[in-house]
């Protein structure tokens, strides 16, 4: 075993014991008393749904981690990757559409073991604690169109990205860095109009009370409000939210038919606030240069790995590849993501709590933010006492007993 699977190694069991530790951890924070900001909105029965509907998902990803651990390790240090390497060879195509066949099949590969697990996950716990509203109907379809989106949009970008790497020399980092930012630009332009709308229904907010408070609301804050829709979130699960996406004429304010069922005039001009305040203080801006930047590093860092024996040693390879490389630099790369990660998580809670003061403060009505995060929680069977090691390592949002206190004070 050489430095490469030793370091490879080494971060998948420390990301295994940090998952473990951190869902105990958060287990033994769960506790039978009612937080006291919650009484009223929680009763009894609800509150202890919630940490079950905590416990369950915990301990079914355990079984998943688990799994996919074991998989993982058996196919390493089974020779797997040099076994599949192999056998696409002898079909006797070139490089290129060789290396295509090498990742799309262990990607399909892993789609089709998950899949049981996806199955379980929606129509077992989910349908237990009643959320899902999926039918067996649209779980396939939302399969399939999936992969023909990644057919269509994902095989001709990875198709160049290997192209680039395998004839292009030092610079092909420049080109794949380029491709990929413009590939990001795009489909944030298209995907509002083009790709969501072939999985959710967008329907445009009829006029009326809502759409009133929510027109006059922009108006006040400055916001040119392009498109302001329902989506049709109870297609598929009970639960609530709201989200905003795009840029240019094509940005879209999307509230779920279930969060507008659930929630007040006033609580979804919050939501709305919100979302605004994401656009306004620039969250959206700041993470797409993070992400540039990152993808940069990235491609630069492959280029550099690309031609290391001791990477394809370490998986058992007996011919280096532009493909094989591709994912296992993905592997190498794990520390650095993992480091990445926790700071990307501080700053998406800090922008949170940007947000929420900004739907306070320019709403002026700080109690329908709060009510609307107390509902929001009770609707999705939210951990109100998640452990903080946990926060730090997985939520991109505060809990929202700490956002709840930072709107007070703010």
């Amino acid at each position: 075993m050489n430095i490469y699977a030793i370091i490879i190694l080494a971060t998948i069991l420390i990301d295994f014991i940090l998952d473990v530790v951190s869902n105990q951890l958060n287990l033994k924070a769960l506790t039978k008393t009612l937080p006291e900001e919650f009484e009223g909105v929680y009763d009894e029965d609800t509150y202890a749904k919630s940490q079950e509907y905590t416990r369950v998902r915990t301990k079914f990803g355990y079984l998943t981690t688990l799994f996919d651990l074991g998989l993982l390790l058996g196919f390493w240090f089974l020779g797997g990757f040099e076994k599949l390497d192999q056998i696409v060879r002898t079909f006797g195509f070139g490089e290129l559409v060789t290396g295509l066949l090498y990742i799309g099949i262990l990607m399909l590969g892993k789609t089709i073991i998950s899949l049981p697990f996806s199955i379980y996950s929606t129509f077992v716990i989910e349908e237990r604690f009643g959320f899902n509203k999926t039918t067996p109907k649209t779980f396939v379809l939302d399969l399939v169109k999936g992969l023909i989106l990644g057919l269509i949009l994902g095989v001709p970008l990875l198709a160049a990205l290997l192209s680039f790497f395998m004839y292009l020399g030092d610079l092909a980092w420049l080109y794949a860095w380029g491709l990929v930012t413009l590939f990001t630009l795009v489909m944030q332009y298209i995907a509002p109009t083009w790709i969501m709308p072939l999985f959710n229904k967008f329907t445009p907010l009829e006029d009326g009370e809502l759409r009133t408070a929510i027109e006059e609301y922009t108006q006040k804050v400055n916001f040119p409000l392009q498109g302001l829709f329902v989506i049709d979130g109870s297609k598929r699960s009970s639960k609530s939210n709201a989200f905003f996406t795009g840029f240019g004429k094509n940005k879209r304010v999307a509230l779920y038919d279930t969060l507008i069922e659930n929630h007040s005039v006033p609580e979804l001009v919050a939501v709305l606030a919100h979302e605004i305040g994401h656009y306004k203080k620039k969250h959206i801006i700041k993470g797409m240069a993070i992400s540039i930047l990152h993808t940069g590093v990235l491609f630069f860092l492959l280029s550099v790995f690309l031609n290391a024996e001791g990477l394809y040693e370490a998986f058992y390879m007996n011919e280096m590849s532009v493909y094989a490389g591709l994912i296992f630099f993905g592997m190498l790369y794990a520390p650095i993501e993992m480091i990445l990660s926790i700071f990307m998580q501080m700053s998406s809670r800090k922008h949170e709590y940007e947000a929420d003061a900004f739907a306070a403060e320019t709403t002026g009505k700080p109690g329908d933010m709060i009510s609307t995060l107390k509902k929001l929680s009770k609707d999705n069977l939210s951990n109100l006492t998640p452990h903080w090691f946990y926060v730090f390592l997985n939520y991109s949002h505060p809990p929202v007993l700490q956002r709840i206190n930072a709107i007070k004070n703010s």
